[in-house]
């Protein structure tokens, strides 16, 4: 059976959608059956960074209200033959998901891909609740400034209370994934620092992705930055990240900095 992640955030725009895909095509690089499936009902943008826009006939919406059976909706990458996307819809809102309807999908999805990854839309609201609803694991992704680490704080309680798994007196698997980071800036006092961030919020490191332009052109040419700039600096840090999050255990570093964070915690605590 597959397990089930949510990417998910208090706050919009910290990049959920662009770590969705990203880590999707790092997980399905290593042959593993990754479906990215797009929560945000009404606005839809996982498609476009997947360049896979044209090509939405059916959508999550139509196979829970059975206009579309599920492999109809599915659309396969065209660069990599275990990458799959179920699209939102952008005509309907979110009232058009139900409980039971998301549910039934995510079951059949888990018979069939090893890594269901859920892109929610931001914030506490029902879309939201339904995306981590179902989820084994979370990422919890971040920008290091201070309403976007309140609002990630937020999802946490969430997550730890709105949960099938929370329902059933088990903890969801949390991680934290801090996107846009600056070392530079950090170090001026213009954001916050990892250290910061970790203490305000209390969940393991999953990755540090840096403020980057290879992002953004990544996500303009409709292609994970995983898969349109391997080599790049955002890219390593998303492959690193996938591997942490399938069970490897590797050091974490701080782009821009020479030492990893553990030799920072390790020499802080020497001193």
């Amino acid at each position: 059976m597959g397990k089930v992640v949510v990417v998910t955030s208090g706050k919009g725009g910290v990049g959920k959608t662009t770590s969705t895909a990203a880590l999707g095509a790092a997980l399905a690089q290593r042959n593993e059956k990754v479906v990215v499936v797009d929560f945000d009902v009404g606005l839809r943008n996982l498609d476009l960074v997947m360049g896979a826009e044209r090509r939405v006939v059916y959508d999550l919406v139509n196979v829970i209200q059975g206009d579309a059976k599920l492999p109809q909706a599915l659309i396969r990458d065209k660069r990599l033959e275990t990458l799959f996307l179920l699209p939102a819809s952008q005509t309907r809102d979110k009232d058009n998901l139900t409980a039971e309807g998301v549910e039934r999908v995510i079951a059949e999805l888990k018979k069939y891909f090893d890594w269901i990854i859920c892109d929610s839309p931001a914030g506490i609201e029902r879309g939201a609740t339904l995306a981590m609803r179902h989820a084994d694991m979370a990422v919890v992704v971040t920008n290091p400034e201070v309403s976007s680490v309140r609002d990630s704080d937020r999802i946490i309680g969430l997550l730890d209370s709105k949960t099938l798994k929370a329902e059933r007196g088990e903890r969801i698997e949390k991680h934290l994934l801090l996107t846009r980071y600056d070392a530079n800036r950090a170090q001026r006092g213009d954001m916050l620092k990892v250290e910061d961030v970790l203490e305000i919020l209390s969940i393991p490191l999953l990755g540090i992705i840096p403020e980057s332009m290879d992002v953004l052109r990544a996500s303009n040419i409709g292609a994970p930055v995983t898969l349109a700039d391997a080599r790049s600096i955002p890219a390593q840090a998303y492959f690193d990240a996938a591997r942490r999050l399938a069970g490897e255990s590797l050091p974490i570093t701080i782009p821009g900095e020479k030492r990893s964070f553990l030799d920072k915690i390790f020499a802080r605590r020497a001193a």
